[in-house]
């Protein structure tokens, strides 16, 4: 049995007649037979069946010149072979017989042809300059061409198509310049090719692999491929890949705008050349969406296109507001967003495809698409428009606007997957749109409560010249919890402050206003900057512990704030500060030079049980004093000190006015892409004119009373303010009789001319005044109610050596 399975072809010559005349070594080892048992024999007994008709004549006379046929073997077994038949011919064309080839079944030449010639995967050989060699008719149906059509072709001659790239923005090689450089390099190659068919308006995806053929010299004789239709697979893939793209492209910020621009260019040009996405105006302003409900049939629906994307000119739309978008009543997007369901608008039937276009074949499968789709309106080639899928955009049960996609120069129609895909993309950017919007508004709202709690313009004092500048982080950040304040405060001084509360939105603005409540409160006590800091410290442990959070509510943001007070008297020219946790003030000269602060920040506020330390310090007139917060200076960049370090710099610079150096410090200290709000508060000191200020010693006896309204009517008068002096020499009265009946010495009486007319009396005694309410035949209680009633305000400020009484009186 191994000599049959090794047999070598037998070689057979049949005359005219049908006889054998000839017999090779060949055929004795294939069927056993010797030259002298078959030569003049009829080759009909070497058959196991008649046999079949025409034979020999018909076998090599047709298109294929093999035929299958058991023979029978000389010991009785039958040989499954495969014959084939080749006229001969004498001299004038006469015929000599034929000479016939038989092969066993099996044998690796003839199954290997057979197996090549019925492999459902296109094959083709070609030599090295590309011409058809052999192809199986796999191949043949792909291409549209029999194999005696090609044979001897160049390939670029039978299929321009594979001469260009499907898709030049890739950069990728035609097909058959791959073919070329394996021909010429000699490397296999293995790729997916991208092509469209000709005569079909979709494009395919073939896995191939070429390979060089060597002879035995190891020479590239030819070039081989094969390749099998993965369209389905690969587009679905592609469709994967573009939602992967939208995870990644659709909502990386939170900006409604922002996000419909990506959603109008991710899918483009891969899978559309259009996109339009409208929104209703209440979601470009933070609010709700319109109910869907309260939409009145027939009603013609106006929203905004907020993204347009074009793969034809790559533009989107021009910035500005975005314009206003008309759906009259019956068209597509109207119904849409009505029914809440998505449409697919095709220009034509794409019908049937053929066996390699997948496309055609979904689009036309009923059992692919939703009911009611594809619509065919032949209105969309007006518009040089081959498709539309309309898409409404919804989040969280409620209708936001609608997106189209289209297409416009490529022919390929939308299918159901396609549909599928718009879906997805368009849910994606619904969610990312209505968090934007979400986050707007509550940064909106977060951002309206911080700057109404801010200062809304510079008090009336005269102690210092400001200028304050607050901006919130970028619009991917949501509203900090940084503040200032600017207090004036008795004796003609003023309080500036600055905080930074921990945490951002509503919750950080919320503490910084009960913060800043708290030190407006305190300052209106007349408290030094250490005790003020301490006792804004127990307000917020109180607060703390009384608000401590429950459930899933936010913990509020005064624990762990920091705040700076400070207090400027421009009778003295000093200035005391102290901070809690927040960065110390940048002191500036006249001159130039930097005036050092040597004290450290006590602990932030909510910590408990550490004192915080007063430093004071005289300042020359015309010294600028700068607060911030440490999202001025602090950022992934550079760390606090370089900061300060730039901020010192900056302030150095000359500017026409405080605004402008507020605004020259603003640009050169914060990045374009900020993560944090940030404060500042410029301040310029002045001294008060020394003739503005009139003191005197009282002595502790009654008999002084009358002198001190005299010295004060003097002065007043002295001022050009006679029209004060009435009540001044009242209000002196009263205050100095108290202070020598109840008070303690030393005595001392002030007047001051600021903004108003103060009147100020200190003593050394702690014990502070309080208002009553006399009886009808009381002979006191009445003073403090007299200068209550007759001046603007009055107040006790406590000092390490007493305490002040002041009264001030609003100047003519």
């Amino acid at each position: 049995m191994a000599a049959k399975q090794d047999a070598p072809t037998a070689a057979v010559v049949v005359d005219p007649d049908g006889r054998v005349s000839g017999w090779s070594e060949g055929g004795r080892l294939l069927l056993g037979w010797t030259a002298e048992e078959t030569v003049g024999r009829p080759v009909t007994d070497l058959l196991l069946n008649p046999p079949p008709p025409g034979f020999p004549e018909g076998y090599g006379a047709g298109p294929d010149p093999t035929g299958f046929i058991p023979l029978r073997h000389r010991d009785g077994s039958t040989v499954d072979a495969v014959v084939t038949a080749h006229p001969l011919f004498g001299p004038g064309g006469r015929a000599l017989g034929h000479a016939v080839t038989v092969q066993r079944w099996g044998r690796r030449p003839v199954i290997a042809d057979r197996a090549f010639e019925q492999c459902p995967f296109a094959l083709g050989v070609y030599d090295p300059d590309l011409r058809f060699l052999w192809m199986n008719a796999s191949s043949g149906r792909v291409i549209a061409h029999s194999e005696e059509q090609v044979l001897g072709k160049k390939y670029r001659e039978v299929l321009p198509e594979f001469d260009r790239s499907l898709f030049p923005e890739r950069d990728d090689k035609p097909y058959t310049d791959q073919l070329a450089e394996v021909a010429r390099t000699g490397k296999p190659a293995r790729l997916i090719t991208v092509f469209r068919p000709l005569g079909s308006n979709y494009a395919n995806a073939w896995a191939t692999s070429i390979w060089p053929v060597r002879d035995a010299e190891g020479r590239v004789r030819a070039v081989a491929n094969w390749g099998f239709d993965m369209s389905a697979e690969y587009w679905a893939r592609q469709r994967l890949l573009m939602l992967n793209e939208a995870s990644d492209g659709i909502g990386r910020t939170l900006d409604v705008i922002g996000t419909a621009r990506e959603l109008a260019t991710t899918p483009v040009p891969g899978f559309t050349d259009l996109v339009t996405v409208d929104l209703f105006d209440e979601l470009l302003r933070g609010e709700e969406p319109p109910s869907v409900s309260a939409f009145t049939p027939g009603e013609t629906l106006v929203l905004s296109c907020a993204a347009r994307h074009s793969a034809k000119d790559g533009t989107d739309l021009a910035p500005g507001p975005p314009t206003p978008v008309s759906h009259t009543p019956g068209s597509v997007a109207a119904r849409c967003m009505a029914t809440g369901t998505s449409t697919v608008e095709l220009a034509a039937d794409p019908g049937q495809g053929g066996e390699w276009a997948f496309g055609p074949g979904l689009a036309s499968d009923p059992a692919h698409w939703p009911p009611g789709n594809p619509l065919i309106d032949g209105s969309l080639a007006a518009d040089g428009l081959t498709g539309r899928i309309t898409v409404p955009l919804r989040a969280r049960g409620a209708l936001l606007g609608v997106v189209a996609f289209s297409r416009l120069d490529r022919p390929e129609a939308f299918t159901a997957d396609d549909l599928i895909l718009a879906e997805e993309l368009t849910a994606k950017a619904a969610v990312a749109i209505d968090n934007a919007r979400r986050y707007s508004r509550e940064r909106t709202t977060a951002l309206t409560l911080q700057r109404s709690l801010l200062p809304q313009g510079p008090p009336n004092q005269e102690a210092v010249d400001v200028a304050s500048r607050y901006l919130p982080g970028g619009a991917d950040a949501e509203v900090g919890g940084d503040w200032f304040d600017v207090v004036p405060l008795s004796g003609a001084r003023v309080a500036l402050v600055v905080g930074d509360v921990v945490g951002h939105g509503l919750h950080a603005a919320a503490s910084m206003g009960r913060l800043r409540t708290a030190v407006r409160t305190l300052a209106d006590v007349d408290l030094p900057p250490d005790e003020l800091l301490t006792h804004l410290d127990d307000l917020v442990l109180h607060h703390g512990s009384d608000l401590r959070p429950a459930g899933h509510f936010e913990p509020t943001g005064e624990s762990g704030a920091t705040c700076l007070y400070t207090v400027y008297d421009p009778v003295s020219r000093r200035f005391t500060l102290a901070s809690a946790g927040h960065p110390l003030p940048l002191i500036v000269s006249p001159d130039g030079t930097r005036t050092p602060v040597h004290t450290q920040p006590g602990p932030p506020l909510g910590i408990g049980g550490l004192p915080f330390e007063a430093t004071e310090l005289e300042l020359p007139e015309g010294s600028l004093l700068a607060l911030y917060t440490d999202g001025l200076v602090e950022s992934r960049e550079r760390d606090v000190d370089q900061g300060i370090a730039e901020l010192e710099r900056v302030l150095n610079h000359s500017a026409t006015s405080l605004e402008a150096l507020c605004d020259t410090v603003m640009d050169a200290m914060l990045p374009e892409r900020r993560t944090d709000d940030a404060a500042l508060l410029l301040a310029r000191t002045h001294a008060l004119d020394p003739h503005h200020i009139a003191d005197w010693d009282v002595e502790p006896d009654p008999s002084q009373v009358p002198r001190a309204r005299k010295f004060a009517v003097d002065r007043v008068d002295t001022w050009g303010l006679e029209e004060l002096s009435f009540v001044t020499e009242l209000v002196v009265s009263e205050l100095v009789t108290n202070a020598i009946r109840y008070g303690e010495p030393p005595i001392r009486l002030r007047l001051i001319r600021d903004t108003s007319l103060i009147c100020e009396v200190s003593d050394a005694s702690s014990t502070a005044p309080h208002l009553r309410r006399a009886r009808t035949f009381d002979e006191g209680g009445r003073g403090l109610l007299l200068v209550a009633q007759l001046t603007q305000g009055w107040g006790t400020r406590h000092t390490i050596d007493g305490k002040t009484i002041w009264c001030a009186q609003t100047l003519p």
